[in-house]
């Protein structure tokens, strides 16, 4: 691992601003964290259940899950993450994570002490409220992903999680022109919408029959924006950003 440097951590500020205003002296605070940068490949752990860490892992490029593993095997990925988003910021205050955090693909974490977070808050409490408000808008994405899993269609569940992930990646600069990366397979998309392999490959083939999405080799493409959002019941509120969505 090497010392991560001041731009490094640009893709915490850009989230942050995303969902709550920062001033020049938080930014630059920010920016001052001390951290180490780790690369990981793709499919690694990160974190895992039962683990007691000492640090919070702020994604800087590639994709992370959380997710949860039952006795035999299998597997419920609980949300997507993408640079910008600390994943573990609730091992903050809960010592004992109660899930595991991995990589999707391959990607650089910047880890950064719990201590210096803890101080960092405390010198500017603004920082603190915008974490906040972060882990409120997590709570917010789990509710509406609980939603969906309980009452929406296999093909409405995969149209919501492209919106949002289209969303989330524009937020903070990664994603326009309604494309964006979408690096994650098949079997990611049945283990977090708990849908199999077959219903997940005939949903994504209504949704290109019905001229909603491409999909050009890892590149989402959302070809039409309100006929996905209309086929989700997508409604962006509760991702509770800043910036305006797409219109």
């Amino acid at each position: 691992m090497v010392q991560a440097s001041n731009s490094d951590l640009i893709p915490l500020i850009r989230k942050l601003e995303s969902i709550a205003p920062l001033s020049e002296s938080e930014r630059q605070a920010i920016l001052g964290l001390p951290a180490t940068v780790r690369v990981l490949e793709a499919r690694q752990d990160i974190l895992r259940d039962k683990d007691r860490p000492s640090l919070c892992c702020l994604i800087l490029s590639g994709w992370v899950c959380r997710f949860k593993l039952l006795h035999e095997g299998k597997r419920q990925i609980l949300s997507f993450h993408v640079a910008g988003d600390i994943p573990d910021l609730s091992s903050l205050h809960l010592p004992v994570m109660d899930h595991g955090l991995a990589t999707v693909t391959a990607a650089r974490l910047a880890c950064i002490p719990h201590e210096n977070i803890r101080d960092l808050v405390i010198r500017f409490p603004g920082i603190g409220t915008a974490l906040w408000r972060d882990t409120l808008v997590d709570a917010a994405i789990f509710r509406e992903w609980m939603t969906g899993i309980g009452r929406r269609t296999a093909l409405g569940r995969i149209a919501h999680l492209f919106c949002e992930m289209y969303l989330k990646l524009q937020a903070v600069g990664l994603a326009e022109g309604y494309r964006c990366e979408l690096p994650i397979t098949q079997i990611d998309i049945g283990d977090a919408l708990g849908l199999s392999n077959v219903h997940v490959n005939r949903s994504l083939q209504a949704l290109r029959g019905r001229g909603l999405i491409s999909l050009q080799g890892r590149t989402l493409v959302i070809e039409d924006w309100p006929g996905s959002c209309a086929a989700a019941e997508f409604d962006a509120t509760y991702l509770h950003l800043e910036r305006p969505s797409p219109a």
